[in-house]
């Protein structure tokens, strides 16, 4: 089946800010609510359809990606993974939350995903280009080993709320309208525990220093971000843990200046080098690289290594390297090497080749290079 555009499926243009979106999709959230739709297949299918819009065009990151490649940038992202309209209603809490009257908030507390969480993480330029393994440590909050998170002590278990029976919310009368308000005496959890667990505290979530190998693929740059799926915040309720985002900051590198996957790099040579053409070594990223130099070369010109740069992450081919040539004019000269440039520039002058070559070769022999 194809899939609709998400602007055009929230009714929104493509300049739309956060506020307009969230606007729009609550209008189609309350339009299409299975509770006003009941057994109407295309109703579900469009309070799915615009779930699924509106939780990629939210997101900065995943926007972006759809703007740029279409559905097919944000596949494998998470957009479009409701299964069912329990789904949509744990995972925009802060969305049904503030719509009052419908009968889903009476089936007590819903499971909900987890927050996701940022590590920013700082690697050499070496890591970047050749990838890593790298093992992070980090504190952060986790499902509490000895009650399973439920918060009550081992041998005992959660009793329902005598409040609200167990829904975690109650209804209050306000003129023709009823509104669900979250119970004031579970908090909204719809259970009570008389029994705190001894180690969380009846939270059900407890801070440990965990350890994780994250593996970062050659060629990343700054800004990067790696995902590592289940590593966030713990779930509520039995809801599935947020995810864990790595973003590189990767360190400049002395002997090059990156432009992409491409690396410029400068060599210097003398200036008869110049003139006669030359063979020098250019720093590759695995050792030393061959690079012949044209006669007649000027200072700053490029040239072009074919697949010795950084390589693209994920894929098999490589960027460029380029090497910009620097000819450096003496700046001490002996007299003999005075003589012999003059003598250069008479033959120059004057055009015979025969000249000029001999006059070079001197030049060459002055400066020591023959």
């Amino acid at each position: 089946m194809n899939q609709r555009d998400y602007y055009e499926v929230l009714s929104v243009s493509r300049s739309a800010d956060e506020a307009e979106i969230k606007r729009a999709y609550r209008k189609l959230a309350l339009q299409y609510h299975p509770d006003h739709n009941s057994g109407d297949a295309e109703a579900e299918h469009k309070f799915k359809e615009a779930a699924e819009a509106y939780d990629v065009l939210r997101d900065a990151g995943k926007r972006a990606r759809y703007d740029r490649f279409g559905h097919a940038g944000v596949q494998g992202s998470g957009a479009g993974g409701f299964g069912s309209t329990e789904d949509i209603f744990a995972h925009f809490s802060d969305i049904f939350g503030d719509l009052f009257g419908f009968s889903h908030a009476s089936r007590g507390p819903r499971a909900t995903a987890g927050d996701d969480l940022r590590y920013n993480l700082n690697i050499t330029f070496a890591q970047a280009a050749k990838g890593d393994e790298i093992t992070l440590r980090l504190q952060k909050r986790v499902t509490c080993s000895e009650c399973r998170g439920s918060g009550a002590a081992p041998g005992t278990k959660p009793e329902t709320c005598r409040q609200c029976n167990g829904t975690g919310q109650v209804r209050r009368s306000q003129g023709f309208f009823q509104i669900a308000m979250p119970c004031p005496v579970c908090r909204g959890s719809g259970q009570m525990i008389a029994k705190p667990c001894p180690k969380c505290k009846g939270e059900g979530i407890v801070a440990e220093m965990r350890e994780l190998v994250v593996r970062v693929p050659a060629g990343v740059d700054t800004g990067t971000r790696l995902r590592v799926r289940g590593e966030g915040e713990p779930g509520m309720h039995g809801g599935p843990p947020g995810d864990l985002y790595v973003v590189l900051s990767v360190e400049a590198d002395k002997r090059y200046q990156r432009e992409g996957q491409n690396l410029l790099c400068s060599q210097e040579i003398t200036f008869v080098q110049a003139a006669l053409g030359h063979k020098i070594d250019a720093p590759g990223l695995d050792g030393p690289l061959p690079l012949e130099i044209p006669a007649g070369i000027q200072s700053g010109s490029l040239l072009r290594l074919p697949g010795e740069g950084l390589p693209y992450p994920g894929q098999k081919r490589r960027g460029d390297m380029l090497v910009e040539i620097k000819v450096l004019t003496p700046t001490h000269l002996s007299d003999q090497q005075i003589e012999i440039l003059w003598e250069f520039e008479r033959a120059t002058e004057q055009r015979p080749m025969e000249k000029v070559k001999r006059a070079a070769k001197k030049i060459k022999k002055a400066i020591g290079l023959d």
